[in-house]
């Protein structure tokens, strides 16, 4: 593992232990280096977050070229997984934090807005074919993009699921399941 990805890898489990308020002589206690090798490669605590959500963003669109790829799941499959991809290494990571984000540092919450909005290719062209070979009822895509984009915004945008306890992990699997198969029983 490389120097950037192993301090990426320490910030995010020192968020997960200390939430935002975590300094950087934590990472540097947690990975067993000193702070000034974390320096040499991030100049603040900013620009080490703006490179962990391009990370988190990178490895969850990796998880969904897998799905892509995977031969053996039908598209209704593939849809419903790439719609709540969270790979496992981040299932127990309190993204519920980043509610806090917005306030504190909106340059990175902006970056998180931007990873949202963005990198739809795949789940387009998937529900595209669903809609095609007719295992997905004909929709308007958009307005299915902007209600997933909208939930996760409110997700990092309020502290609704600290006040319900219901972990991102869950949150994001209820949506998914909530879309794909609407609330009638």
């Amino acid at each position: 593992m490389q120097l950037k990805e192993a301090i990426l890898e320490g910030t995010l489990q020192v968020f997960n232990e200390k939430g935002l308020k975590f300094t950087m002589d934590d990472i540097a206690a947690s990975l067993k280096i000193s702070k000034k090798t974390i320096y040499t490669v991030f100049h603040d605590k900013n620009a080490m977050f703006l490179a962990m959500v391009d990370y988190l963003f990178d490895v969850i669109k990796k998880s969904e070229m897998e799905i892509v790829e995977n031969e053996e799941l039908d598209t209704v499959e593939k849809v419903r997984m790439i719609l709540g991809v969270l790979p496992d290494v981040y299932k127990e990571v309190d993204f519920r934090q980043l509610y806090l984000m917005k306030e504190k540092y909106p340059q990175i919450y902006k970056q998180i807005e931007h990873r949202l909005e963005t990198g739809w290719e795949n789940t387009i062209a998937l529900i595209e074919k669903g809609i095609a070979e007719g295992s997905i009822r004909p929709i308007k895509i958009p307005i299915l993009k902007m209600m997933l984009e909208s939930t996760l915004e409110q997700f990092f945008q309020r502290d609704i699921l600290i006040q319900s306890n219901i972990s991102y992990a869950d949150a994001l699997d209820e949506v998914v399941d909530i879309l794909m198969n609407g609330i009638i029983k």
